[in-house]
């Protein structure tokens, strides 16, 4: 037999390209001892690829529709059915028919009934799974019958749906070729599907089963519930038994039907308790021999349980790795730094040699075990005070899996230990005392002493090249660990955010009145992040008068554009203002802690939309008048609030600790985000100095690009610039990998069985459709909402409120033209919340879906105080 049709015994997953995904899986369960496969063949890829080379107008019609997006429906309709025509219409060539007619009459019986699948070589990958895209057809009995629906499928490739799939997912439609597979049919009394993995929870411990009357196909068309049964370590542990009112059977001369069950078989199970656990010890066995989490297609045949399909789970978050087989519980670092995207190697090598604990990574991201802090009530209280403060989502999540008791086990001397917690409780913010003097020269020094380390590394790197670069960078990282985590430092934003505590609560306590500390927040000295905001309306101001200039900035699309800027009137002020501002802020950019991401240095593009908004909304000396405006504001706060004070029993003493406090905050929080502003002020030093490295390595021919280091981890590099050797089949696998974390949501709190525990906000008495968050910025406001999934792509008119993912500081220059602010990541203390106070926008955060909720151009009402969000 020649390559254009193959029985499954000849097939394995080596021939993916040969009979696509669902081929090379069949012809892999086919060897698994003791799984049922009912016997079929394949027609190769081969043969597809004659088909489509005999039709002359085929090339004309993939031109075409490589050109299209996926939003083009009708041309993608007109041009696909095109396609489909041109191919059912082709006969198939003889040599072909001759082996296909062979095998079925001396092997498999033309008189037998068969079932006619498509078998895509882009098809059941661990990327993508293509399912639903392509065609099967079900009970075919007969030679004529069958080869016309092996045209039919080979047709489905071009359905309009297959089509569209592709363009979402960046599939070159010439790339991808389709095999048939032909497969005797079996006629269950019950079929469906088996995960060995909860699709729900990812939970990889935990079996689902759905299952069905007849055939599978009732359920994949959602014409009935399937019955789901769950299974762990060899017990059921959930039953739901749904009403099963039709089912799909096979009619005795070919195709199938819808019949009716009768009313008391309509509530059974279709499966008995015995064999749900018998198919699920199937299942992983499986699972084993695949090497990860399958998505299994089972008939039940009298006694025996056949399977026809298996092909990898593609939507669940890979699980960080430990170095045993404990419990275990991962936080995200990502939902806690504003940056839920992926990373690519090098920039979470690097964050994880800045970071004080252990960072373990899955799926391009970062994660902390968070396992130790939950053995004893000290550390579980710790844990859920500061996660409660940075993302309450992720302290109802871990809230959950304490209670349930027996994921995580207490430490020998959690009695004592709680004990001695209920003694020394009791300190509470009422009682706030900061460990530091009340001095604003401290931040002001701390500020200074980065400042002037950064100055020195900035000398001292130019000296460095090869592996004594490597070097140099990391016993830099130790220098940053010491400023980071200097003791004063932490000290400073405790003090700010213990006395912003003790305000909110007191006042609220004192007068009734909620988010007291938001208000006074405004316009402090030493916030880096706002002043970087307000720094945008004055290069704005500089640029304003000048027409031509403006006028060129519009259509700006290099980021050369600044060079050719000085020919025009005003240019050379406006070149010089720019450079200003990226001399001081360039290192910023959104996802900053990934030190692969583009800065406004080098993609000073980014920041000409932002200018063009100022400069549309704003008059001239918006920036000072904002924050006079925000100054004015907290002044007035302190005073009406220490009048009102005195007035209550006590009212001195109280209006004297009140005042404290807002010295207290004033003087330190605006320092609140000056550490970050100092870790990406370093990591971009690092970064010109290794792209420097990696232009040797390009002219070597070590790589192709420079910007391919990003796909090595720090170590790796190291290794590369010392040999000036790589296997760049590594590049191409880690540039594949990132692909595909881009299109996974990666969880708050995960465990080591993968399931994914989501967090809820437990919240009474709010109005009907109420979306809710947590409130992080008082007020109330209502305005068009703008949904904005990337800040290159912010068209923002001054009152609109920004509804986003999460927010980063390089998103701040958009706050100035916003009156209020909506995300679906943040705590009290990220990055969004503490702006959203200092320029006085009412703010709600950690909005779940946030940016699908709400539709961009809606009218929305945002209670920064109560923490919800209406859609008017």
């Amino acid at each position: 037999m020649d390559s254009y049709v193959l029985g499954f015994q000849d097939l394995d997953k080596t021939k993916r390209m040969v009979v696509g995904g669902k081929g090379a899986n069949l012809g892999e369960l086919s060897k698994i001892e003791g799984i049922r496969v009912p016997d079929g063949f394949c027609i190769s890829t081969e043969a597809f690829k004659r088909i489509i080379g005999e039709i002359p107008s085929i090339g004309d019609s993939l031109d075409q529709l490589s050109l299209l997006k996926a939003e083009d429906r009708d041309k993608i309709g007109k041009l696909s059915g095109e396609i489909r025509s041109a191919i059912e219409g082709r006969a198939i060539p003889e040599d072909i028919l001759e082996d296909i007619t062979h095998l079925l009459s001396s092997r498999l019986g033309e008189e037998n009934a068969y079932a006619i699948r498509s078998s895509a070589t882009a098809e059941d990958l661990p990327t993508a799974s293509f399912a639903g895209q392509h065609d099967t057809y079900l009970n075919i009995i007969g030679k004529k019958a069958i080869l016309a629906h092996i045209s039919k499928c080979w047709a489905s490739l071009f359905t309009e749906r297959a089509v569209t799939y592709r363009l979402q997912n960046g599939f070159d439609h010439r790339r991808v070729h389709l095999s048939v597979v032909v497969q005797q049919m079996v006629f269950p009394q019950a079929a469906g599907i088996l995960f060995t993995a909860d699709p729900v929870t990812s939970n990889r411990k935990v079996s689902s089963i759905d299952a069905g009357f007849g055939l599978g196909e009732a359920l994949v068309s959602g014409l009935v519930n399937a019955d789901i049964y769950k299974v762990r370590d060899g017990e059921l542990i959930e039953k739901k038994v749904s009403t099963k009112k039709l089912a799909i059977h096979a009619l005795n001369d070919g195709g199938t039907k819808e019949l009716a069950i009768e009313p008391e078989r309509q509530n059974r199970q279709a499966l008995t308790d015995e064999q749900i656990l018998q198919l699920a010890r199937m299942g992983r066995k499986i699972e084993e021999h695949f090497g990860c989490p399958q998505d299994i297609e089972w008939c039940l045949v009298g006694d025996e349980f056949y399977l026809v399909q298996s092909r990898p789970i593609t939507t669940l978050f890979p699980i960080p790795e430990a170095n045993d087989q404990d419990n275990h519980v991962y936080v995200s670092v990502g939902h806690q730094q504003m940056m839920t995207d992926p990373m690519k190697p090098l920039g979470i090598s690097l964050f994880q040699l800045t970071a004080l604990r252990p960072m373990y990574k899955a799926g391009g991201r970062l994660f902390v075990d968070v396992t130790n802090n939950l053995t004893s009530p000290a550390g579980r209280e710790m844990l859920l005070d500061g996660m409660g403060k940075h993302d309450p989502l992720i302290k109802d999540a871990l809230t959950t899996i304490i209670e349930r008791r027996d994921f995580i086990k207490s430490s020998p001397d959690d009695k004592k230990e709680q004990s001695s917690i209920k003694n020394n409780k009791g300190a509470s913010s009422s009682e706030f005392h900061p460990q530091i003097e009340n001095d604003p020269k401290i931040a002001s020094d701390l500020i200074e002493m980065n400042q002037a380390s950064i100055d020195a590394l900035k000398r001292n790197i130019q000296t460095k090249s090869g592996p004594e670069l490597l070097d140099f960078i990391q016993e830099d990282v130790q220098e940053l660990k010491r400023i980071l985590f200097d003791p004063r430092s932490s000290a400073v934003i405790m003090a700010a955010i213990g006395a912003s505590t003790w305000l909110n609560e007191n006042i609220e306590k004192w007068l009734g009145e909620k988010g007291a500390a938001d208000t006074l927040s405004q316009s402090v000295p030493n916030n880096i992040t706002s002043e970087m905001g307000l720094a945008l309306l004055d290069v704005a101001d500089v640029i304003r008068p000048h027409p031509e200039v403006v006028e060129y900035i519009q259509h700006v699309k290099d980021d050369d554009f600044l060079d050719e800027l000085v020919k025009l009137k005003g240019g050379q002020e406006a070149r010089d203002a720019i450079y200003a501002y990226l001399d001081k802020y360039g290192m910023r950019c959104a996802g900053e802690i990934d030190i692969t991401r583009p800065r406004w240095r080098e993609k000073p593009t980014t920041l000409v939309p932002l200018i063009l908004g100022n400069i549309k909304n704003f008059a001239p000396s918006a920036g000072g008048q904002k924050f006079e405006q925000g100054r004015q504001a907290a002044l007035k706060k302190e005073q009406e609030l220490l009048e009102r004070l005195k007035q209550l029993p006590d009212g001195e003493q109280k209006a004297e600790r009140t005042k404290q406090m807002i010295s207290l905050v004033r003087n330190f929080i605006g320092y609140r985000e000056y550490p970050k502003y100092g870790i990406v002020g370093r990591y971009f030093v690092y970064k010109q100095a290794l792209l420097k490295e990696a232009e040797r390595l390009v002219r070597a021919n070590v790589i192709q690009e420079k910007e391919d280091i990003y796909y090595l981890t720090f170590e790796e590099l190291r290794d590369v610039v010392r040999t000036y050797k790589l296997d760049y089949q590594l590049i191409s696998k880690r540039k594949d990998e990132h692909a595909l974390y881009e299109k996974l949501t990666p969880p708050r709190v995960i465990t080591s069985d993968g399931e994914i525990i989501a967090g809820a906000y437990k919240r009474d008495n709010l109005p009907a459709g109420a979306i809710v968050g947590l409130p992080v910025s008082s007020g109330v406001v209502e305005g068009r909402a703008r949904v904005v999934l990337n800040v290159e792509d912010a068209v923002l008119e001054e009152g609109d409120i920004l509804v986003t993912a999460f927010t980063d500081p390089s998103w701040t220059p958009l706050f100035v033209s916003i009156k209020g602010l909506v995300t679906e990541v943040g705590g009290l203390m990220t990055h969004g919340a503490v702006i959203a106070r200092e320029y006085g926008l009412p703010a709600v955060v950690g909005v779940e879906h946030a940016t699908r909720r709400i539709k961009d151009g809606q009218r929305i009402r945002v209670h920064g105080t109560e923490g919800y969000v209406e859609i008017l």
